[in-house]
């Protein structure tokens, strides 16, 4: 929302100052630039834009436009006027503003729009992934652990800390096998974080965007007639314009300049904060979902509700009494459960859809290392439209689908054992996946908000 509201102040900024400065002149020609505006917010909402091509366009047309406003006493043809955009980068009309703005702004809108998914992408991958059921071995284990102290008489003994935790590490071994993917993606997204907040901080960027194309603007004017005498060498001298036509010179208020941009007057968004801020604040957020996964099992376990705590050994319910627990406690992981004491897990077979958001992840965090160093990768564009590409060539759509592709998965189907486990589940089963599912995500809440 903060970037939506960003490309609006932006336009409405470069709109109002055009206005007060040229005029009808801009008016007559203001769809050139909103053409800019369109296609960059196209782009950040996910459109398949090529922002180096669609920038490399938007220069060419001012260039054609403001050659017929130099040249009023000439007709030109399309075709003319086609010749002329060829000379762009040869003449160099608008100075050395469209190659720095080109570097700044496509740095910026990759960095900005892939943060963006990527903090879509990890919402997802969490929520997903807190819904996913218990197996039924983690239904048993939970209903001797939270019930069966009421079948001793022993209501009030809650269970032992390390009895939790091996139950925790048994019933969410899979989502234990996330960690390292989900570390190697929030590193990813920081890192990215780092370009919004430097040189190529989309704010910076695009805040005096219309004193820069206004700078153009004015160098073209000043080397107006050297590269017209340019021009009509390369592509001939055109015909003359109708009289009422070539009596016309260029308007007076075409020489007007911009005053000098002052950096410190910044667009005020609704929200009432800047981008430093925001992203301060995000990448605090991000630094504590470090390690979410495999410190799971300890969250939920040193909870009060939950255990009897890390501090009481002995006055707690360890599985079978109101004694110590003496099993050692499992490493996370699927494959480190294979003797876990109190949850029976099939470490040959993991969680397909869990596997799915590890890769998932695996995918979004290359994007992220591509917006890094300034490459752009192919995003599925949000409408039907087919033509276009990326700018750059961070990965081919076979290799790496996009996160668009990911967000609209279905759910896997339910393999033989959950769908016994859902025909036959009793009301206490029903309470427990709740329970684990509530805890999860809540957690979750906490650490990603």
């Amino acid at each position: 929302e903060f970037f939506r509201e960003l490309l609006e102040n932006s336009e409405r900024s470069l709109n109002d100052m055009f206005v007060r400065t040229y005029g009808m002149l801009y008016m007559q020609n203001s769809e050139v630039f909103q053409d800019l505006f369109t296609e960059l917010k196209r782009y950040y909402t996910g459109g398949n834009v090529n922002l180096e091509e669609m920038l490399n366009d938007f220069w060419a047309r001012l260039l054609e436009r403001m050659f017929q406003l130099i040249n009023p006493q000439y007709h030109f043809t399309e075709d003319y006027l086609e010749c002329v955009s060829k000379y762009t980068d040869q003449l160099k009309p608008f100075g050395d503003v469209p190659r720095k703005l080109k570097v700044q702004v496509t740095r910026a809108f990759i960095a900005a729009r892939t943060f963006v998914q990527g903090l879509t992408v990890g919402r997802e991958v969490a929520n997903r992934v807190s819904k996913v059921s218990p197996t039924p071995g983690c239904i048993r284990a939970l209903m001797k652990m939270l019930y069966c102290p009421y079948c001793r008489g022993l209501p009030t003994v809650k269970p032992c800390n390390n009895y939790c935790l091996n139950v925790m590490k048994g019933c969410l071994a899979n989502q234990a096998d996330l960690d390292t993917e989900w570390n190697l993606f929030i590193d990813a997204m920081l890192l990215v974080a780092e370009r919004l907040e430097g040189p190529f901080n989309i704010e910076s960027v695009m805040d005096p965007i219309d004193v820069k194309i206004s700078e153009a603007i004015m160098n073209m004017q000043e080397n107006s007639m050297q590269v017209s005498a340019k021009v009509f060498q390369g592509c001939g001298q055109p015909k003359p314009a109708p009289a009422l036509r070539s009596s016309r010179s260029v308007p007076e208020n075409f020489n007007t300049r911009f005053r000098p941009y002052n950096p410190e007057e910044r667009p005020t968004t609704a929200a009432g904060t800047s981008l430093d801020r925001l992203v301060t604040d995000i990448k605090e957020k991000l630094k504590l979902s470090k390690k979410f996964w495999s410190t799971l099992p300890y969250t939920i376990c040193k909870d009060e509700r939950v255990t009897a705590g890390p501090s009481i050994e002995e006055d707690c319910w360890n599985g079978h009494t109101k004694a110590r627990y003496l099993p050692e406690i499992m490493n996370d992981g699927l494959t480190n459960q294979i003797n876990n004491p109190e949850v029976d897990v099939d470490i040959t077979r993991p969680d397909t859809y869990i596997r799915q958001q590890i890769m998932a992840l695996r995918v979004m965090t290359n994007k992220l290392k591509n917006a890094y160093n300034g490459n752009d990768v192919n995003f599925q564009d949000t409408s039907d439209e087919t033509s276009g590409s990326g700018s750059g060539s961070g990965c081919t759509d076979d290799i790496c689908p996009t996160e668009f592709d990911f967000i609209t998965t279905e759910a896997p189907p339910v393999d033989s054992d959950r769908r016994e486990v859902e025909a036959s589940a009793t009301q206490p089963d029903r309470s427990l996946h709740t329970l684990l599912v509530v805890f999860i995500s809540l957690l979750l809440q906490r650490q990603w908000r």
